[in-house]
């Protein structure tokens, strides 16, 4: 859109407050952005372009029409925002990165409730808390847990008919005194359940509950002289003193909030997180922004805040930010506070991000430095695709038949950003009648898995598919009836638009076409592709010239393919000396041969 074109619709535009739209040809949206002012904010983009960032160039240059909704105040404008941008993901809105693995601690959904640490969360009335960025700090958490309470690690189905048919027995945690042997009913449900509730409070951040119960319980021991139980109820009190103390604890009045800090540098914005529970910090973490174009710290923060709270189920009642936001929600209380406790938060918040921010650059200074450009190039790969592991293994499969003749198949294989010609495969496909591209794509795919997985070899990182969804979602089958589709990536390549496509993603990924991570992939796409079309024409010839010799009377298949092999053409065997052909094939078939081609 131009500015001669903006001038056109510029008048039509209120001075309201509202949500506005840059739509590109195909409607799609490009940008969702909020504003007091709808014209005024607008105009903004339609300045001289040496004033503006090279993003903000891009998405007008992209643009070809501005849609808007008119709202009454500028609260109802973040919420609209909010929802349209979380509904199309444009692509030049913020974007929360997310490529941390994340882990949970789960109390299992069931009699006798598990605790237990997962990555993967899953909805069947389980409790998670988290989640942590610190394993460390989840490994401490159920090392305590486990010396406070004595709970079950097996996965038996402990269901109340189970245990009266006296179906389990006690195992070695039981004689090492790690459970109390529900197993066998020798710990009732109802007791089983109140150190669950104690387990809730830990991880809730309520230590002074906990605290209590412990005491209880060494009180009552005591007084009913059992002086054993009371000694090892005291010893936990201790164990969970030392806990206590390791942990910060800011306020006994603090009570539940959310510290937000923000900072940004050229290219991200990062926010600092501190989740606050009765006082005791529970989780800290830093979430990086990909900036595109809103710079504006107040904005980023009040986008940022109701995407953290909700990843980490977070409900505190408040929050502590350094200027003023505007919250979605109204019931959150919002402080600017200028001295105490949560002044101290706030601080710290900033300590850790300053702290963040200038090690994330000696981090990137160093790696540039000590990186090659195969692992460059494998990062940035991994990064676009969000992988968890490096792709220093890739393997690309393309098809190629002609009308459904000779179908056939290549698997090309890439180690460290570069081929491995000698693990090269070609496969000629069986079980295919006709030009049926999803079909041959699914089987060559299962056979050279399923060789890898007999042979006790390496999975790849990354499996490439030539080809849109239709080929992914027959290379994804082969993938499930194996039961490795959780364990490599997989992605297709659109040729049209070179458009990167993820299994039961209907939406594409576009990675910029100057990127070294694209052209590795449209490398090993048109190494596929060449590999296959070699195969394709040698297997065409091989076939024209056994047709032509096996047209000779008295010459068979495999006389045929004997002297393809030797000589390679037809023309080669025709000028080919008799005692040459006579080695290979005896005296009768030469003269055969002989008399066809002087006829």
């Amino acid at each position: 859109m131009t500015k001669e074109d903006y001038k056109n619709i510029s008048e039509q535009i209120p001075f309201e407050p509202g949500v506005y739209r840059f739509l590109d040809r195909d409607n799609s949206i490009l940008y969702v952005g909020k504003a007091k002012n709808l014209r005024s904010r607008l105009n903004s983009y339609f300045v001289d372009d040496s004033q503006l960032r090279y993003k903000t160039v891009l998405l007008t240059r992209n643009a070809t029409k501005i849609e808007f909704t008119v709202v009454e105040t500028e609260h109802d404008a973040l919420l609209l925002e909010c929802s349209l941008i979380k509904q199309f993901q444009p692509k030049y809105n913020v974007m929360l990165k997310d490529g941390k693995s994340y882990t949970y601690i789960c109390i299992k959904n069931e009699h006798f409730p598990r605790v237990f640490f997962t990555r993967n969360v899953i909805k069947d009335g389980s409790i998670y808390y988290g989640p942590y960025t610190s394993k460390y700090r989840v490994k401490i958490i159920l090392d305590i847990i486990k010396k406070l309470f004595q709970l079950r690690t097996c996965n038996l189905n402990l269901s109340p008919e189970n245990i009266a048919k006296g179906k389990y027995k006690v195992c070695l945690e039981y004689h090492i005194k790690n459970c109390l042997g529900p197993c066998e009913g020798l710990e009732s449900e109802a007791h089983y359940n109140e150190k669950i509730e104690q387990v809730k409070n830990i991880l809730k951040g309520n230590l002074s509950v906990v605290k209590k119960y412990i005491h209880d319980q060494m009180k009552y021991h005591a007084d009913n002289l059992a002086f054993e139980k009371a000694q090892e109820m005291k010893e936990k009190l201790i164990a969970f003193k030392d806990y206590q103390s390791s942990s910060t604890i800011m306020s006994t009045t603090l009570g539940d909030v959310d510290i937000f800090t923000i900072n940004k540098d050229n290219k991200m914005a990062y926010v600092n997180y501190l989740q606050v529970s009765n006082g005791t910090v529970i989780n800290t973490d830093v979430i990086e922004m990909q900036m595109n174009l809103n710079e504006d710290l107040n904005d980023l923060l009040t986008y940022a805040i109701p995407n953290i709270r909700e990843r980490y189920a977070s409900d505190a009642p408040e929050i502590v930010v350094p200027f003023e936001v505007v919250m979605s929600d109204p019931k959150i209380v919002v402080t600017i506070p200028q001295r105490g406790d949560k002044k101290k938060l706030l601080d710290l918040g900033n300590v850790n991000l300053d702290f963040y921010i200038r090690k994330k650059q000696r981090d990137n200074i160093s790696h540039l430095k000590k990186q090659s450009s195969a692992e460059r190039i494998l990062s940035t790969l991994k990064e676009d695709l969000q992988m968890t592991k490096m792709p220093l293994h890739i393997e690309c499969f393309d098809n190629s038949n002609i009308q459904g003749t000779n179908p056939v198949s290549s698997c090309v294989v890439f180690k460290n950003g570069k081929p491995s010609k000698k693990d090269y495969r070609h496969f000629n496909v069986k079980s295919v009648q006709g030009p049926n591209d999803f079909a041959s794509m699914e089987e060559v795919v299962y056979r050279r898995y399923r060789r890898l997985l007999e042979d006790g070899k390496k999975l790849p990182q990354l499996i490439i598919i030539d080809g849109g969804k239709g080929q992914l979602s027959a290379a994804t089958a082969s993938l499930e009836r194996l039961n490795i589709l959780g364990e490599v990536t997989v992605i297709g390549i659109a040729k049209r638009l070179e458009e990167i496509y993820f299994p039961g993603d209907s939406l594409p990924l576009y990675i910029n076409k100057k990127s070294e991570s694209l052209k590795l992939i449209q490398h090993a796409r048109n190494e596929a592709h060449r590999f296959a079309i070699s195969f394709h024409r040698d297997q065409r010839s091989k076939n024209f010239i056994s047709t032509q010799l096996t047209n000779i009377p008295g010459i068979g298949k495999v006389t045929a393919e004997k002297l393809f092999k030797k000589f390679g053409s037809v023309q080669r065997i025709q000028d080919a000396p008799e005692e040459e052909l006579e080695a290979i094939v005896g005296k009768a078939i030469t003269q055969k041969l002989k008399s066809y081609f002087n006829t």
